[in-house]
Parts: structure tokens; C-alpha cells; sequence
């Protein structure tokens, strides 16, 4: 009979152990989650930091910014035709220590003709807190047909703003872009390079845009249209600025993150900055747009949102 008490009072005891430990990890989880997600922040905001550094490095070298992306041909089709098709993206990579996969590809070929080089991962164009972009992925022509399998971007270089489109912009990348640091008379500390577009949102990449290959929508876009195509190979690469985790719309051309509150954005004096969610028609949607150009001559109150 004692031994039975006993027996009882220990499973008690043990059912106490267990709902307490259940309610502490219930308290630590939100910490822990948000130590890693400052730490995923961190480590995209170096990503960015460092294709910065690249894209200046390119810039000494070479007198002039890299191209958004090369096409060799005129531009018909509302630039659909983009051979060869090599973005900033590969450029950059012997300023970020990836002579090696760059000495792979044929620059003078179609980006396409360069498989399987170009679905080499590199991990600074991943941000850690993207989803999905572990690994190369099909670009698909307008029949879903697949036109090659390329590496996944976290990244977009920016075009300028609206009134442009992707291959033919206002801002420091563009179809056969050549801007020099001196064309930025807007000024680099308030000009946008790079913006956070995630992989999970937008299936993008740094490598180039492939003639005849669309951009789109990701496996988790909030806002997918199932069966929906996307839009041309130029917004693979390149980017607008005007709004960032806009709450409606695919946003295919807009900037997005898997972050809490925001997504980061590289300027052109190589700093980074965290810039909060917004939507169309805000006044940091104007600012934004008014960041995206080179020679708007616009007057930025407070770049630093």
C-alpha cells in the first residue's frame, strides 16, 4: 500500500517536471527565434556588404559599374531577347573570391550554354533566412517549357524607378548598363545598388537572364496566383524600387525578405540599411522611388527610413 502512494506521488511528480519544462521552452522559444533571426539579418546584411565591396572593386577596374546584363542583340520583343544574358551577378564573382566558378563560364556564349556552371550555388547571394533557395531551379519560357536550370538570388540589382522598365532604366543597372561612380550625381549615399528580393517570394538569380526565360513567382509568395506566369527574363536580375513586403500583389518586381519587419538594401556608398515594410502610395514608397535613380536630382530627407 505505501509503495503504491510512493509509485503515484512520483508519476505526479514527474507530470510537474514535464509541464514545467513545457512551459519554459514555451517562454524560450520566441527568444531563441529571434536570436537567430538577428543573426540571419546579420549574415545577409555582410552578404550584402561584401557585394558591395565587390561591385566598387569591379568599379576600379574597370571604370564603370558592372552591367545589369548584356545583351548583344537590338531590344525587340519588350526584351524578351537577352543573349547572352550575363548579369551583375557574374561579373562580381572574381571580387568575391570565385575565380574559379567564373573561369567556367563561356561570356561571349547564351548563359544557358554554360549548364550545369550556372546552377553553382554561392552562398553570397543567399540570404539565410530565405526559403527554398538551397539549390538551382528551372527558369521556364512562356509554355512552362524549362530554358536551363540556374542558381537561386536573394538579390536584385536596382533599375532605376517606374518609369522604366527592367532592361531599360534610370538607375546604376540596366540592360548594357555602364554607369560610372561619377554618373551617380545623385549622390552613392543615397542611391540604391541592391535590394533583398527573396528566393521564397521570387525565384530570381544573380547568374543572368536567359533569352526567352521568365521570372517567377515562388513557392511561397504570399500572394501567388496558381498557373500564373511571370514576367521577362530581365527581372531574374534586376529590380524596381517602390515598395517593400507590400501586402498585396505578387510583387515579382518589388523588394521582398523573409525578415519580421523589413528587408535590407545595399546603397551606392557600400553601406547597408534595414529598411521597414510599406506598401504603394506612402510617402517612404516616394522616397524610395525617388533612391532607385541616378540623376533625378531629388532631394532625400532621410535616406536611412
Amino acid at each position: 500500500m505505501i509503495g503504491t502512494k510512493r509509485s503515484a506521488f512520483t508519476l505526479i511528480e514527474l507530470l510537474v517536471v514535464i509541464a514545467i519544462i513545457a512551459i519554459l521552452i514555451g517562454l524560450l522559444l520566441p527568444a531563441v527565434q529571434k536570436v537567430r533571426e538577428a543573426a540571419a539579418r546579420a549574415k545577409c546584411q555582410n552578404n550584402l556588404k561584401q557585394i558591395g565591396l565587390a561591385m566598387h572593386n569591379y568599379e576600379n577596374a574597370n571604370q564603370v559599374l558592372p552591367p545589369g546584363y548584356i545583351a548583344a542583340g537590338a531590344y525587340v520583343n519588350g526584351g524578351a531577347d537577352t543573349d547572352p544574358g550575363w548579369a551583375w551577378g557574374t561579373y562580381i564573382l572574381p571580387y568575391l573570391e570565385q575565380n574559379s566558378l567564373y573561369s567556367e563560364f563561356n561570356l561571349t556564349l547564351p548563359v544557358a550554354q554554360s549548364a550545369p556552371a550556372i546552377g553553382t550555388l554561392v552562398k553570397s547571394f543567399v540570404c539565410p533566412s530565405d526559403i527554398g533557395a538551397m539549390g538551382a531551379f528551372s527558369v521556364t519560357n512562356s509554355n512552362w517549357n524549362a530554358v536551363c536550370s540556374i542558381a537561386p538570388s536573394s538579390y536584385a540589382a536596382c533599375c532605376g524607378n517606374g518609369s522604366t522598365t527592367a532592361a531599360t532604366g534610370n538607375g546604376c543597372f540596366y540592360r548594357n548598363s555602364a554607369v560610372r561612380m561619377t554618373d551617380i550625381i545623385d549622390g552613392t549615399s543615397s542611391t540604391i545598388f541592391v535590394e533583398e528580393r527573396c528566393f521564397a517570394n521570387v525565384m530570381g538569380t544573380w547568374v543572368g537572364a536567359p533569352s526567352g526565360g521568365y521570372c517567377n513567382q515562388g513557392a511561397l509568395n504570399p500572394n501567388a496566383v496558381p498557373g500564373k506566369l511571370g514576367q521577362l527574363a530581365a527581372d531574374l536580375v534586376l529590380i524596381h524600387a517602390s515598395t517593400n513586403n507590400a501586402t498585396s500583389g505578387r510583387n515579382l518586381d518589388d523588394a521582398s525578405s523573409k525578415h519580421q519587419t523589413g528587408s535590407n538594401f545595399l546603397y551606392g556608398d557600400g553601406s547597408v540599411h534595414y529598411v521597414r515594410n510599406f506598401g504603394s502610395g506612402s510617402q517612404d514608397s516616394v522616397t524610395l522611388e525617388a533612391m532607385s535613380t541616378i540623376a533625378g536630382n531629388e532631394v532625400i530627407a532621410n535616406p536611412d527610413f
